[in-house]
């Protein structure tokens, strides 16, 4: 049973920790970026139809969000053969306006999976001279490859030599521009029977206004669509290139409007690593997120926080009593008072528990000579200690001791149970045996507080509520541990002396 506990606990983990992203350090930030693509034209008093590409999700970035920004214009998006589109559309418009179309993407570490069917090859046709230079060009470059990448660079290469052929001069001009360039290595190589797409992008930078559109194209080989850079003709483009849209079609079309222009620009910007995880698993619809403490509204999260923390402390008190063998008074009363000390602050808390404990304490042995039943004396107790902090209060308000106000967070039935309990130990035990008792009860409760308030142990255990699976298994398995406790080695160790 253990063990199945502990397999659940770590495989939930390390599946939020390796897929979903959630991080392990609380207070990290990634980079997102935020990419607008505005659109203005001049409506002539009639009907207007706009159309804008628009990025999808991908295996190397997730579209955490869009929005769209327009006055009274109908949207409506829709898939292409080259990615998504989004139209806008209104029967009647004049004078100046403005769409925009704005989008946070985030990189991941995905990987494009295996197609197992290529796909369709659009057939090209060319017509003389251009078909004489294509198949002399593809006779030269296939003759100096071994494969489908090598063909491809073999073709950049020569589009891009500084003294290019005569096939290249025709199909291409004098002077080229790179997206030309793209589109006529597409065609050539659809022509050979090779699936080929052209890609229009931008570069993620840390900010800029009017950011360049970029082409490269894509080449499928070996089950996967292989980028390459043309101008280099390398079979890989630099990990901050965008695609934004496939194919040689523009950027956004307008009908009924004139002065056109659009364009687009990216800036970079921070958020805490956790979040980004929740949006990113929302966005995959995974039930890890949809069932995660962070999606609580923030009151409760605050709660579940503190309460996240209680096994914790339950756990040390477990290793202290039964591993190392702390006396301490009760099961769960270190824990409780290592609570009050997330208010009070650790020596403040102590100070305070000391005097509430010994002011009480002598109190219970004078009620010991009324000769009192149970019940009414933890009531008077109780009472007792009602008083003393309400004391306490004052006396420190009126110091100027602002910290002392918070003694009304201690637990006031575990004090009173703490007092009758460290009070019978004394009459049955011994005043030695009640003040090691109360010393480990307060050992215990001050390093369970360091831990339950370490920021790292704080965020683990909400963000993996999960590791409670864990933390159950070792309790289970050291509830079942029944050898000799540290403290006792140590005071055995006479007896195994003069054993030998």
């Amino acid at each position: 049973m253990t063990g199945c506990l502990a397999t659940l606990g770590w495989v939930l983990f390390l599946y939020k920790v390796l897929v979903l992203g959630f991080p392990l350090v609380p207070g990290i930030t990634i980079d997102l970026w935020r990419i607008e693509a505005r659109i203005t034209f001049e409506a002539k008093n009639a009907p207007v139809k706009v159309t804008l590409q628009i990025p999808l999700n991908m295996p190397q970035f997730l579209l955490m969000d869009e929005s769209f920004v327009s006055y009274g214009y109908g949207l409506a998006t829709q898939r292409t053969d080259e990615g998504r589109q989004a139209v806008w559309s209104i029967r009647k418009a004049k004078g100046y306006q403005g769409l925009y179309y704005r989008a946070l993407i985030r990189r991941t570490e995905g990987k494009e999976l295996p197609m197992k069917k290529s796909p369709e090859v659009r057939a090209q046709t060319f017509e003389e001279p251009l078909l004489t230079a294509v198949k002399g060009l593809l006779k030269d470059v296939h003759a100096r490859s071994a494969d489908t990448e090598s063909l491809v660079a073999g073709l950049l290469k020569e589009f891009n030599s500084v003294s290019p052929g005569e096939n290249v001069v025709v199909l291409l001009g004098k002077k080229p521009s790179l997206k030309s360039k793209a589109e006529m290595a597409v065609r050539i190589l659809s022509h050979a029977g090779i699936p080929a797409r052209t890609v229009q992008g931008i570069r993620l930078e840390l900010l800029r206004k009017e950011a360049p559109i970029l082409t490269w194209m894509e080449v499928f080989n070996n089950q996967r669509w292989q980028a390459f850079n043309v101008e280099t003709g390398e079979g890989r483009i630099p990990e901050d290139y965008f695609p934004w849209w496939r194919g040689d079609g523009p950027l956004t079309t307008v009908k009924g409007a004139e002065g056109i222009a659009a364009g687009l620009s990216v800036s970079r910007v921070q958020e805490p690593a956790l979040m980004a995880a929740m949006t990113a698993g929302r966005i995959k619809k995974s039930a890890m997120v949809a069932f995660s403490p962070s999606s609580l509204p923030l009151e409760t999260q605050a709660v579940y926080r503190i309460l996240f923390m209680i096994p914790v402390g339950a756990f040390l008190l477990v290793i202290f009593r039964n591993v190392i063998g702390v006396k301490t008074f009760g099961t769960f009363m270190p824990v409780l008072i290592a609570l009050a000390f997330r208010e009070t602050r650790l020596l403040w808390g102590i100070f305070l528990f000391v005097m509430i404990l010994t002011s009480g304490l002598s109190i219970r042995l004078y009620l010991e000579h009324l000769k009192l039943l149970l019940v009414p004396r933890l009531a008077a107790i109780l009472i007792v200690v009602v008083i003393l902090m309400a004391l306490f209060s004052i006396l420190s308000h009126k110091l100027g001791l602002e910290r002392g106000l918070s003694i009304a967070l201690f637990p006031m039935v575990i004090l009173t149970m703490t007092i009758e309990r460290m009070s019978i130990v004394w009459e049955e035990r011994g005043p030695q045996e009640a003040m090691q008792q109360g010393l480990g009860s307060l050992g215990v409760a001050a390093l369970a507080y360091l831990v339950m308030t370490y920021r790292y142990t704080e965020h683990l255990f909400f963000t993996f509520p999960e590791l409670l699976l864990v933390l159950l298994a070792a309790t289970l398995l050291m509830g079942r541990y029944s050898g000799y406790r540290l403290f006792e080695l140590f005071r055995f160790k006479v007896l195994a002396g003069n054993k030998k």
